[in-house]
C-alpha cells in the first residue's frame, strides 16, 4: 500500500528492520531470559542517537518533537519468544531468508511488529513535530503474561492517551481483544463408603456445576468479540474405588469480552455454582477500541479491515485504550518453520507511518 510524502529513505527503514530481526533470531530470548535481545535493542537504538531507558529487560525511547501537554501514545511490541516446537527444518535461531520469507524463532511472533514499530519511531522522531508524544516500548514477558514486562514500566511511562500493540494481524485491526481467567473450582462433600448409602458424593455435586458451565450464556453479547465462552479443561476427583469421594477438583477456562471485566464474570459464577470457585488471576482483562476513535477512522480510510481478536497479547495489562496492529500472521505463530515475509514488513513500516502521521487524537 503506498504511503504519501514518506521520505526517499524508506528503503534504508526496511534494510535496519530486517537486519536488527535477523539479529534478534539469532539471539535466544526466551520468556524471563531476554537479557540479551535487549541489549541488542538498546545498541540499536543508540547507534540512532536515540536516548534509551531500561528496566529489566524492557527497553524504551521517547521523541522530543512534541509539544507541551501533547496527548501520549505508546508503540509496543515485545521481544521474548516461546521456545521453538517440534518438526522445524532449518535451525530456528539461525535466520533463513527463502523465496521471499525471513525464517526463525519469533521472527513472526513478534520480532516483525518490534522492529517495524522501531522503524517508524525513526522516521516519526525526525519529523519537525508530532501532534503528540511518541514512545516507544520493546517490553519482555509478554508470553507468559510476566510480571516484569509492560506492566512493571507503566508507571514510568505516565500517563497514555493510545497504545498501538504490534502483533501479528496481518496490519488489519484488531479493535477488541479477550481476555483470559482461568478458574480453579473445589466441589466440597463428604466421604463414606462406596457399598453403603453414606457421604455426600463431590462429583455429583460437580455435575450440577458443570451443567451451569456449559449452558449459561451471559447476557451481553460483544459486536465484535462474541459471547463469554466457558470450558470446563480438567477434573480430578476419587482416591480409590470403595471410597464416595469427598472433593473434586476442577479447571475452567474463561475467555472474556469487552461487555464484562474478569472480577464481574467472577462474581457472577460464584453466585451460581456450589463449588468453591478461585481465580488465579482477574488481571488479563479483555479490551477495545472504538470505530470512531480517530486512529481507527484514519485506518478505515486507509481500506485496513478490523476484527475481534481471540489471542491475548499485553494490551490486556494496559488500562487504556489501545489498537493491536501488526505484520505477520497469527496462524504462524508457536509453529515450527515460522517465517514473515519480507515485503510484510515493508508494508508494516509504511502503514505504521501512515497510520500515526498527523494522527490527531484529542
Amino acid at each position: 500500500m503506498p504511503v504519501k510524502n514518506l521520505s526517499n529513505d524508506i528503503d534504508l527503514l526496511v534494510e535496519d528492520a530486517v537486519i536488527l530481526l535477523q539479529n534478534l533470531i539469532h539471539t535466544p530470548s526466551f520468556s524471563k531470559e531476554e537479557k540479551n535481545t535487549a541489549l541488542l535493542l538498546r545498541h540499536f537504538l543508540e547507534s540512532k542517537g536515540v536516548e534509551v531507558h531500561q528496566n529489566g529487560n524492557n527497553i524504551w525511547a521517547v521523541a522530543e518533537n512534541h509539544r507541551e501537554g501533547a496527548p501520549v501514545i505508546l508503540l509496543n511490541s515485545h521481544h521474548d519468544t516461546v521456545k521453538p516446537a517440534n518438526g522445524w527444518e532449518t535451525d530456528p535461531f539461525k535466520p533463513t531468508i527463502q523465496d521471499g520469507k525471513l525464517i526463525g524463532l519469533g521472527s513472526n511472533d513478534a520480532g516483525a511488529s518490534a522492529v517495524s514499530l522501531l522503524a517508524a519511531f525513526l522516521y516519526l522522531r525526525k519529523l519537525p513535530q508530532l501532534p503528540f508524544k511518541l514512545i516507544v516500548a520493546i517490553t519482555a514477558e509478554e508470553e507468559i503474561s510476566g510480571q516484569n514486562g509492560i506492566s512493571s514500566i507503566l508507571d514510568e511511562l505516565g500517563a497514555i492517551d493510545l497504545g498501538v500493540v504490534g502483533e501479528p494481524t496481518g496490519m488489519q485491526m484488531a479493535i477488541a481483544e479477550k481476555g483470559l481467567m482461568v478458574l480453579d473450582c473445589v466441589a466440597h462433600g463428604k466421604a463414606g463408603h462406596a457399598a453403603r448409602d453414606e457421604g455426600e458424593n463431590a462429583i455429583y455435586k460437580a455435575m450440577s456445576d458443570l451443567k451451569w458451565f456449559r449452558e449459561y450464556a451471559f447476557e451481553k453479547v460483544s459486536p465484535v468479540l462474541g459471547p463469554v465462552k466457558m470450558t470446563v479443561t480438567q477434573i480430578n476427583a476419587g482416591s480409590q474405588h470403595n471410597v464416595v469421594p469427598d472433593r473434586c477438583n476442577y479447571v475452567v477456562d474463561i475467555r472474556s469480552n469487552e461487555c464484562y471485566s474478569n472480577q464481574e464474570i467472577l462474581e457472577i459464577v460464584q453466585q451460581n455454582v456450589q463449588a468453591e470457585a478461585t481465580a488465579r488471576s482477574t488481571r488479563l482483562n479483555a479490551s477495545g477500541i472504538a470505530l470512531e476513535h480517530p486512529i481507527v477512522k484514519k485506518g478505515l480510510a486507509l481500506d485496513l479491515g478490523y476484527y475481534g481478536s481471540p489471542t491475548l497479547s499485553d494490551q490486556a495489562l494496559m488500562g487504556f485504550t489501545t489498537l493491536k496492529i501488526g505484520p505477520g500472521q497469527s496462524s504462524r505463530s508457536h509453529t515450527p518453520n515460522e517465517y514473515i515475509m519480507l515485503d510484510e514488513i515493508e508494508e508494516g513500516i509504511r502503514i505504521y507511518i501512515e497510520l500515526l502521521e498527523g494522527l490527531e487524537i484529542i
